[in-house]
């Protein structure tokens, strides 16, 4: 009895810092911290297999509302570590991901695979909702796709801000129209053009000299001079006048 009153005299209380680093090194909680995004500051959170969000903080709010609108438990970091600071500050500048691991397991597999598809989307370029529909296999799943967009736990990292409107325009963003027109402004993109190509009612562009015909901001449409750009209404018009898709933007589908 001794032996037991002594040992149960040594028990003390942990620190309240031990749990939260347990369920961090587990991997069940996230950490977050506050980084330099391309138009203003980001909240990240991310886990030992990737980033797990990355939002604005304007729409956050302040920094400390942020672990209650994340879907996992998470505490707050000094800073983003070291293995994922690098690319992520060159995915956040390039608009590209890259090799920055993002972890997308706990979404189900529509939206992941909506989500792979947007993250191909170049920088400066944009394509409709119905694009990344087809793309995907699910060509009918036009809304199911803004609504998989809608709850983007990476917006910015995987862009759904170049997803515009199936009649060109540029639409609206879970964050807000000016942000998302800041974001493709930020990339090279003009707004203002996108919208009045889309008044036209002109949905693609082609070359008279290759023959091939693309989205108005595919990279390869914009080295097309004015006097060899061919306007088109639809896939429809440029496949009857002898125009091919392009390869790389892939409007037909």
């Amino acid at each position: 009895m001794r032996i037991e009153q002594a040992l149960s005299e040594l028990a003390t209380t942990a620190p309240a810092t031990v749990l939260a680093g347990v369920m961090v090194g587990t991997g069940l909680w996230d950490e977050y911290a506050v980084f330099a995004g391309p138009t203003e500051p980001v909240i990240v959170a991310w886990n030992r297999r990737g980033v797990t969000a990355c939002v604005p903080l304007s729409a956050v709010g302040e920094e400390a509302a942020f672990p209650g609108r994340h879907p996992r438990p998470a505490r707050k970091a000094a800073a983003v570590p070291r293995r994922i600071e690098g690319r992520l500050r060159h995915a956040l500048e390039s608009g590209r991901l890259g090799d920055l691991p993002v972890d997308l397991s706990a979404l189900g597999d529509f939206q992941r695979a909506v989500l792979e598809k947007c993250a191909e989307i170049p920088p400066g370029e944009i394509r409709p909702y119905g694009w990344v529909a087809a793309e995907i296999g699910s060509p009918g799943a036009v809304r199911a796709v803004g609504t998989a967009l809608g709850n983007n736990p990476v917006p910015i990292l995987i862009p759904c801000h170049r997803v515009v409107r199936s009649d060109g325009r540029i639409g609206d963003y879970a964050y807000g129209t000016q942000m998302k027109r800041d974001l493709l402004v930020a990339e090279g993109v003009d707004p203002g053009a996108v919208e009045e190509t889309a008044r036209r009612n002109v949905r693609f562009t082609g070359s008279d000299t290759t023959g091939i015909y693309c989205y108005p901001t595919c990279r390869h449409a914009r080295r097309v001079g004015e006097t060899h750009k061919v306007e088109f209404h639809s896939a429809a018009e440029a496949g009857s006048l002898g125009y091919r898709p392009c390869k790389v933007c892939r409007p037909a589908a």
